[in-house]
C-alpha cells in the first residue's frame, strides 16, 4: 500500500430500494438490513453484531402484543433468516431497566420466559441493550472504522472530536445487563444522542425504520473513516516495511509448502488441524512491516474475535535473507510449544474451578516476511479465524496511526473467551465427525471403490484429495464436497506426479493423515501368453505405484511428526493363487508384503500400515468394465454376464461385495478410534472365500 492511500476504507451504502420493497413486514425489513450489514465484514464480523426491530405480533392465544425481534444467539447477520430471530414480549422485558443489577443466569432465564415462541433460538446476549433503546430498529455492529477509534489509547477524546456531543462513549464492560442499562440510560437521558460507541468493542445506532438505521450506520462509519484518514495524514501503515528482503509470491508459496507439514504437526497437539494459507496483499504488508511484532502482543481488536482467534496470534520471526528453512522449521516447533505453555499460564491465572481449558494451540500463525496461516479443525473455522484477523489488521493499522492501538486486558479477554454465554454459541455447532481435522489422499479416485472411499471419509469429517490418472473423473468424484476436497490428475507410476499430488494436499490443507492406495489395473492371460509389457504394466501400477505413493506419504507424515495411516487396497489374489492371472496376482502379493514391511518401519513414527483385500467388486468398476470381465469369465468357463452370480455363489456368506463395503474397511483402518493399535494387518472383504482365510 502506498503512503498516500486511504488508511481506513470507506463503506459503500448497498441499500436497494427495489429489493427492500419485497420486505413487507417488520421482521422482513430487519432481515434485509441484517444481510446488508453482515455482507460487508468491515461493518460486521462473522457471527458478531446483532440487530432488532420492535412492533406487534400475535401470541399463542391470539392476542396482539408489543414485541421485539432480536437476532438469535449463534447466527450470522449475513446469512440469517427470519427463523433466526427471537420474538419476545416487550412488555415483559422493559421493566428490567428499573433493576440495579441482574446476573447473566437470571437474565437468560427471564428472557427465555419472555419468548413469544418457545421454540425460537435463544436470543442474543445483547437483547436487553436493544430493548432499552427507545427506537423501532437498533443495529449493533463492529465496524473497522469505529474500532480504529474505539481501540485507540485516547479513544474517548477521538470519538468526541469526530462526532461531538451526538456520540455517547461507554467504557469497556462485558456485554450483559450492566452494559445494556448504561447504553439505555445514555440514549434515554440525552435525546440528542445519535450513536453509542462501546470502548474496544463497537457501535450502536438506531432509527425509525430499518433503512434509517442502516443509512445512519454507514454514514457514521464513513465519518469515522474520513476523520481517521485526516488525522493520520500520509502516515504509512505499521511503520513501513522492515529491513529484511521482500519475498515474491512464488517464494512465499515455496517457503510455506516446505514448512506447512512441520507447522501442522506442531499446532495439532490435542486434535488434528487444517491449515489455511493467506498471502493477500494486506496480510503480507503486515507480516513484512516494522511494527507487526509489537502489535501482535497487544490483544484482539474486538471481543467477538476471541473465541475464533484467541487473545494473541503466534508470531514467528524469520529473515529469509540470513536464515534457512531448517531454522524456520525448528523455530515453528519451539514457538508452538511456547504458545501452549503461555496459554496454560493465562488460563491458570484467571480460571475458576468450573472452567475447562480450551485447545491451547494457536488459531492464527504469523510468519514474519512470509504470511499468515489460520489453524482450525475445519476449513470453515480456519476461514473465520483468517477473516477476523483481516479485520484486526485494519483496526491495528488505523489505531496505531491515529494514536496507539489498545485492547482488552488479559483478564478481560479471559472473561469473554470463557464466558458461558459466548461458549454457548460454539455449542450450537454440529457434532464433529470422527475424522474431523484429518486429510485423506485417495488414489484410483475415479473408480467405484475410490469414489465410495472418498464419500465415506468425507462424510466422516475428513478433507479429501482425489488422485487419478483420469483427472476429470477425479474432479467429478469430489465435486459435491466443496472447499473440503481437491482433485489432482496424475499417474501413480510417475515420481513427479505423486510428489505433486502430495504437494497439492499440503498447499490446500497443510498436510496429510490418511493415504489410501487404491489405483489399479488388471489383466488375465495364461503365463505362456503373458507379454513382458503386460507384466511390467502390472508391476508398475500395482507395485511401483504403491511404493511411490507410500514413500511420499512417509516423507510427509514423518515431517508432521503426528503419526498417520496408510491403507493399501490390494486383493484376495494377494493371498490366493489362481490360473491365468500371474502378472496381476504377483503384483498384488507384492503390495501386501510391502505393506507389512512399511508397518514394521513406520511404527516408531506412529505410522500404521494395513491392507484391505477386496474380491470381485464389480459395481462401478472401471477394471471390470474392461476386458478383465471377459478374461476372467473365460478363465472360469462362464459367460461374462454370469460373473456376479459366480462370485456370490463361491463365498461362504453368499453375498456380493460392493464398493461401500470396501470403504467401510478403509474407514476402520483410517480411524484412530477404531484401529489406533493395529498395524501390519489385513482385512479380507470378500464375502468369505475360504482359500483366502489368513493362516
Amino acid at each position: 500500500m502506498s503512503a498516500t492511500a486511504r488508511l481506513v476504507d470507506l463503506i459503500a451504502n448497498d441499500w436497494d430500494d427495489a429489493a427492500a420493497k419485497q420486505a413487507t413486514t417488520t421482521l422482513d425489513q430487519v432481515v434485509f438490513a441484517s444481510h446488508l450489514l453482515g455482507g460487508n465484514r468491515a461493518v460486521s464480523n462473522f457471527g458478531g453484531g446483532n440487530t432488532s426491530a420492535k412492533g406487534t405480533t400475535v401470541d399463542h392465544v391470539g392476542r396482539e402484543v408489543p414485541a421485539i425481534w432480536v437476532k438469535g444467539s449463534g447466527s450470522d447477520l449475513a446469512t440469517m433468516s427470519s427463523r433466526d430471530f427471537t420474538p419476545l414480549r416487550l412488555e415483559e422485558v422493559l421493566p428490567l431497566f428499573e433493576l440495579d443489577e441482574m446476573s447473566d443466569e437470571d437474565m437468560v432465564a427471564h428472557l427465555a420466559r419472555c419468548q413469544v415462541d418457545p421454540a425460537a433460538p435463544r436470543s442474543s446476549i445483547e437483547t436487553l441493550l436493544h430493548a432499552f433503546i427507545p427506537a423501532a430498529h437498533v443495529h449493533h455492529t463492529h465496524p473497522d472504522a469505529i474500532n480504529v477509534l474505539a481501540c485507540s489509547r485516547d479513544g474517548r477524546e477521538l470519538i468526541e472530536e469526530c462526532f461531538g456531543s451526538s456520540a455517547a462513549w461507554i467504557e469497556y464492560i462485558r456485554p450483559g445487563f450492566t452494559l445494556a442499562k448504561q447504553v439505555g440510560a445514555a440514549v434515554r437521558d440525552n435525546p440528542d444522542t445519535g450513536l453509542v460507541v462501546l470502548a474496544k468493542h463497537g457501535l450502536v445506532v438506531w432509527g425509525d425504520t430499518a433503512h434509517d438505521a442502516y443509512d445512519r450506520t454507514i454514514a457514521i462509519c464513513n465519518q469515522a473513516a474520513e476523520f481517521a484518514n485526516s488525522r493520520a495524514g500520509i502516515s504509512v501503515r505499521f511503520g513501513g516495511p522492515n529491513e529484511s528482503k521482500r519475498l515474491d509470491q512464488d517464494a512465499r508459496h515455496e517457503t510455506l509448502n516446505a514448512i506447512l507439514p512441520t507447522l501442522r504437526g506442531a499446532v495439532s497437539s490435542q486434535r488434528s488441524k487444517l491449515l489455511l494459507v493467506d498471502l493477500s496483499d494486506r496480510t503480507c504488508e503486515f507480516v513484512d512491516s516494522a511494527d507487526a511484532q509489537d502489535l501482535t502482543k497487544v490483544g484482539a481488536a474486538c471481543p467477538d474475535h476471541l473465541v475464533h482467534t484467541k487473545r494473541l496470534p503466534m508470531w514467528v520471526p524469520y529473515d529469509p535473507a540470513t536464515e534457512d528453512l531448517e531454522t524456520l522449521k525448528q523455530r515453528l516447533s519451539e514457538a508452538a510449544q511456547k504458545f501452549r505453555a503461555d496459554y496454560v499460564t493465562y488460563f491458570e491465572q484467571y480460571a475458576s474451578d468450573q472452567d475447562q481449558i480450551a485447545d491451547p494451540d494457536p488459531r492464527i500463525v504469523l510468519i514474519q516476511n512470509v504470511g499468515l496461516v489460520a489453524v482450525a479443525p475445519t476449513l470453515k473455522n480456519a476461514r473465520i479465524s483468517r477473516d477476523l484477523f483481516h479485520r484486526a489488521i485494519e483496526v491495528m493499522a488505523g489505531a496505531s496511526a491515529v494514536s496507539e492501538f489498545v485492547s482488552l486486558s488479559a483478564q478481560e479477554s479471559f472473561a469473554i473467551e470463557y464466558w458461558p454465554l459466548e461458549l454457548y454459541k460454539l455449542s450450537l455447532a454440529p457434532t464433529p465427525g470422527e475424522l474431523q481435522g484429518k486429510v485423506a489422499l485417495v488414489t484410483g479416485a475415479a473408480g467405484g471403490i475410490g469414489r465410495a472411499v472418498l464419500d465415506l471419509l468425507s462424510a466422516s469429517g475428513a478433507a479429501v484429495v482425489a488422485f487419478d490418472i483420469d483427472a476429470e473423473g477425479a474432479a467429478r468424484s469430489v465435486e459435491a464436497f466443496g472447499e473440503n476436497a481437491i482433485s489432482v490428475g496424475g499417474d501413480v507410476t510417475s515420481e513427479a506426479a505423486v510428489a505433486e499430488a502430495f504437494a497439492s494436499a499440503v498447499s490446500a490443507f497443510g498436510g496429510i493423515d490418511v493415504v489410501v492406495s487404491n489405483a489399479g489395473i488388471a489383466s488375465s492371460a495364461p503365463i505362456a501368453e503373458t507379454t513382458l509389457a503386460e507384466w511390467d504394466r502390472n508391476q508398475a501400477v500395482l507395485a511401483t505405484g504403491y511404493f511411490l505413493v507410500a514413500r511420499e506419504a512417509f516423507r510427509k507424515l514423518q515431517q508432521q511428526g503426528a503419526g498417520g495411516s496408510i491403507v493399501f487396497v490390494a486383493s484376495k489374489n494377494s493371498l490366493v493363487a489362481g490360473p491365468n492371472a500371474s502378472a496381476y496376482s504377483t503384483a498384488k502379493a507384492a503390495e501386501l508384503h510391502l505393506a507389512r514391511c512399511l508397518a514394521a518401519e513406520g511404527g516408531s513414527d506412529g505410522i500404521r500400515v494395513n491392507t484391505v483385500n477386496p474380491d470381485a467388486v464389480l459395481q462401478g468398476s472401471k477394471i471390470w468394465d474392461s476386458s478383465w470381465r471377459t478374461e476372467r469369465a473365460d478363465a472360469y468357463g462362464i459367460p461374462p454376464e454370469g460373473l456376479e452370480e459366480h462370485y456370490r455363489a463361491r463365498t461362504v456368506l453368499g453375498v456380493n461385495v460392493l464398493p461401500v463395503d470396501i470403504a467401510q474397511a478403509v474407514l476402520h483402518f483410517s480411524s484412530l478410534a477404531r484401529s489406533g493399535k493395529s498395524t501390519g494387518n489385513l482385512l479380507n472383504v470378500d464375502g468369505g472365500v475360504s482359500a483366502a482365510f489368513p493362516r
